[in-house]
């Protein structure tokens, strides 16, 4: 019987202080799971379901503390959603400066590696199967005008994903990514809220509306679940139709 349940799985969740991150979280929960919370900027607390921790995934040395605190805490993990993104440059590609393109590399793309690389190292240890999703984006899927480098990121997580896929596949590893459109965070706030860009966006999305963190939480629940226990290596588009436009 296909199960969404996430009944005694562990899952790190990074950049889970708001937005897309701890709507997955909260989903997690619901459906059974522990999870570790981990963003920056995180009030540390813990209870029998749960761990927030304070974690800087740009820096390697966070990546590596962040599992061995989440094996602490619950003793194994199965699924790791890399979630945690910044975009600071928002201008044309040729005037970026290289403390933005490191800034963003860091965050949004070497810290999925190295989050993956330590929970893949634990699975494989246990002999056990799991899940890495990893949150990119359709910007990372066709040109991104004023936000290329934030959307080289995220087409290098695609390429990520699909390399871990077919390198863990024979260890019971599944890796897949998302990629949402425009969605209602904090991140994406200088667009949701910029009239202009706004009405364009809006004009071509065929479900007409923006996304809310939790329209992206289902298909991170269906990735993380035994559900999706024959999928890997793919990228999902949950962008309310705008790249059929």
């Amino acid at each position: 019987m296909t199960s969404f349940a996430l009944e005694g799985k562990v899952a790190i969740v990074t950049g889970a202080s708001r937005g897309i991150g701890e709507a997955i979280a909260k989903t997690f929960l619901e459906q059974g799971a522990r999870v570790v919370l981990a963003s920056r900027k995180m009030e540390p607390s813990s209870s029998s379901t749960e761990r927030r921790l304070a974690a800087h995934v740009g820096k390697q040395e966070d990546c590596v503390r962040l599992v061995r605190e989440a094996l602490a805490a619950f003793g194994r993990v199965d699924v790791v959603v890399n979630n945690a993104g910044t975009n600071p440059y928002f201008g044309p590609l040729l005037d970026a400066d290289e403390g933005a393109w490191d800034k963003t590399f860091e965050v949004n793309l070497k810290s999925a590696f190295w989050m993956a690389r330590e929970v893949a190292r634990h699975l494989v240890a246990r002999d056990a199967p799991g899940s890495i999703v990893n949150v990119s984006s359709i910007l990372g899927l066709r040109g991104s005008p004023l936000q290329g480098v934030y959307g080289m990121t995220k087409a290098a997580l695609v390429s990520l994903t699909q390399t871990l896929a077919v390198e863990l596949g024979a260890s019971r590893i599944r890796v897949n990514a998302i990629a949402p459109g425009l969605v209602e965070t904090r991140l994406a706030s200088a667009l949701v809220h910029d009239e202009q860009i706004s009405a364009q966006w809006l004009s071509r999305t065929p479900l007409g509306r923006v996304a809310q963190p939790a329209d992206i939480a289902g298909i991170a629940l269906y990735l993380a679940s035994d559900a999706s226990s024959f999928v890997t290596g793919q990228t999902f588009v949950v962008d309310g139709g705008v790249t059929a436009t």
